[in-house]
């Protein structure tokens, strides 16, 4: 049999087959050995950037277990390529593949502050937190090409609007100027994603995403500007960064950071089916430990879709996670808080100006 080369640069190494779909496509063997031999190239591996037009982009959030009422996507897919990443499952309802399409074909939703306005500016909506990345990270790299997330955050502060940020890019210090304009009001908090303090773990699991060093320099820089950061130490994947958890934690707060949260890997969906393929190639000599440790965490299984069980597992690796992310906040957190965020400013704004009578 042929034998198939890593694709660098991506998480997926393969594209699985979409739940949706009759049909199914594949490369097969015979082909990539006629291109070895053509020296042609079976895959481009490039990047699409495909536009897109949906008629709203705020989503309300129903599920129990996640810490957002509201949030907004103004892309689909994900260049980084995390390939933990729950949002791949999402890229099958627009037609596409969880695996390497989620990661090289990118929608892009231009019209999201427009859409974002009229719905804030609604007679019936009472301001809340809106979440930006409750999906996919609004400061992945189509972000410095498209510059959506900024316009959206000039919606905000317009009508002096809530907004939470969910990213693992440093790319949103590009926006630090509106940033500590909307934190003057205490209108928003930002959560950064870190999973590690190795950059041979980070590049593995997230290869198209900010270093380690930049994202503690994220950190420090939003923090020092008045800007309130939750870390989240998410997931933690056993036998991979779970022995991480209190020098993460340690480096994150001596940096600025004012709370952590973490979660537990799961691998719902077509994702069990890409992790596993993944981490064969990528960390054969554990495979199987970081599979079964997976499985203990949700009762036997790599797909878990309980409410209640699905981030936090269950069972004693779980309880070790959770005992060492409780030791870590009583060591580094103690005094910190996350401060709530202002929802009483925005109704006299829905206009786009204060209200004079």
């Amino acid at each position: 049999m042929f034998k198939k080369s890593i694709i660098k640069g991506r998480g997926a190494q393969q594209n699985v087959h979409n739940r949706f779909f009759e049909l199914s496509h594949e490369q097969r063997d015979d082909f990539l050995e006629y291109c070895a031999k053509e020296g042609e190239q079976a895959d481009q591996n490039k990047t699409l950037y495909l536009p897109v037009f949906p008629k709203t982009i705020v989503n309300k959030v129903t599920s129990p277990d996640v810490g957002m009422a509201y949030s907004m996507n103004m892309y689909q897919g994900c260049e980084h390529g995390c390939i933990y990443c729950y949002a791949r499952n999402s890229h099958e309802y627009w037609g596409f593949s969880a695996g390497l399409d989620f990661e090289r074909r990118i929608l892009i939703k231009k019209d999201a502050p427009k859409l974002l306005e009229a719905f804030i500016k609604r007679k019936s909506w009472k301001a809340y937190p809106i979440v930006m990345s409750g999906n996919t990270d609004c400061y992945q790299p189509a972000e410095k090409k498209f510059k959506i997330t900024r316009q959206c955050l000039e919606v905000f502060l317009k009508y002096k609007h809530p907004v939470g940020i969910i990213t693992k890019n440093a790319l949103i210090l590009r926006d630090l100027d509106i940033l500590q304009e909307l934190a003057k009001d205490n209108l928003v908090s930002v959560n950064i994603s870190i999973t590690s303090l190795s950059e041979t773990t980070r590049r593995i699991l997230e290869p198209r995403t900010a270093s380690i060093k930049k994202r503690l320099k994220t950190v420090k820089m939003l923090s020092e500007h008045g800007v309130p950061v939750n870390v989240m130490l998410a997931p933690i994947i056993p036998s991979i960064n779970s022995h991480e958890i209190l020098p993460m934690a340690k480096s994150v707060s001596d940096a600025g950071a004012l709370s952590i949260a973490h979660t537990i890997v799961r691998l719902n969906g077509a994702i069990g089916e890409i992790f596993t393929d993944w981490i064969y190639k990528a960390l054969p000599d554990r495979a199987e430990k970081v599979l079964h440790q997976i499985e203990n965490c949700h009762g036997g299984t790599l797909n878990e879709s309980r409410f209640g069980k699905r981030m936090s597992g269950e069972g004693q690796i779980a309880k070790q996670i959770h005992d060492l992310v409780k030791l870590a906040r009583l060591k580094y957190f103690k005094e910190k808080t996350m401060p709530k965020l202002n929802i009483e400013l925005h109704e006299p704004f829905k206009d786009g100006q204060m209200r004079l009578f």
